[in-house]
């Protein structure tokens, strides 16, 4: 069983700044992609932005040149940089991560709001 531990996010203006960090509890095996997604009420979880193992990164284009995704494997944590924020952003912002394990496993933080407004 891994846990995702997950910080950061909170409330901000529109064009502010917030940074999310999740740390997993994996020590045996690789992790193929770590990064975040987040869901608003009625809507499906939507990728926002993952880092593969090999360093590539996949973005939404929603947020693409706005949000930066960084790993750190020595320290098992992944960060999301978001900059110049907008109201539809807003959404419970949810860390996964992929253990490479059998044919891959996948593992969810709990969720961190992030509520941008004026």
């Amino acid at each position: 069983q891994v846990t995702l531990v997950e910080s950061g996010g909170g409330s901000a203006q529109p064009g502010g700044s917030l940074r999310l960090s999740c740390r997993h509890t994996e020590s045996r095996y690789a992790i193929n992609t770590m990064g975040y997604y987040r869901q608003t009420p009625g809507n499906q979880r939507e990728l926002v932005a993952v880092v593969n193992i090999d360093g590539s990164t996949q973005y939404a284009d929603s947020v693409k040149g706005r949000f930066t995704a960084s790993r750190d494997n020595s320290k098992r944590t992944v960060a999301l940089q978001m900059d110049s924020l907008k109201s539809e952003d807003t959404a419970v912002y949810y860390c996964y991560c992929n253990v490479a394990y059998m044919r891959g496993l996948d593992y969810w933080g709990r969720g961190t709001q992030v509520t941008v407004s004026a």
